[in-house]
């Protein structure tokens, strides 16, 4: 699992392929609601739940996928981007693993997946 207080925050960008790396990860009725990536890392926002992807070694073969279902999610925090500032902010706190903090960057559907969050850990 990543260990998500001691991981450096990359920030991420709008990737759409990036979703690929997780396709084979999803169950029959869960589709992919959008997908960002760093350099080498991502996280997939999906229908029933967020996968943070952390590639490993030189090949980047290794990778570690830590899924965390939007039902765990007890809090969260949302930082949309400004005028100067285009950079926003997800935070999470996930009942079993604690607080998770994704920064974005550029353009970012941040309010929709806000929305997306609120309809699955609210109800």
């Amino acid at each position: 699992m990543i260990d998500f207080n001691n991981k450096t925050v990359f920030k991420l960008k709008q990737n759409p392929e990036y979703a690929e790396k997780v396709s084979s990860l999803l169950l029959g009725d869960e589709s992919i609601v959008d997908s960002y990536s760093s350099m080498r890392d991502g996280v997939v926002f999906t229908t029933k739940r967020i996968i943070a992807v952390n590639v490993q070694g030189l090949t980047g073969s290794k990778k570690d996928f830590t899924s965390m279902p939007y039902k765990n999610i007890v809090a969260y925090s949302v930082e949309t981007s400004g005028t100067f500032d285009l950079d926003s902010e997800l935070e999470l706190y996930f009942s079993a693993i604690g607080k998770v903090r994704f920064e974005f960057s550029g353009k970012t559907a941040i309010i929709e997946i806000s929305k997306h969050i609120s309809q699955h850990a609210l109800y």
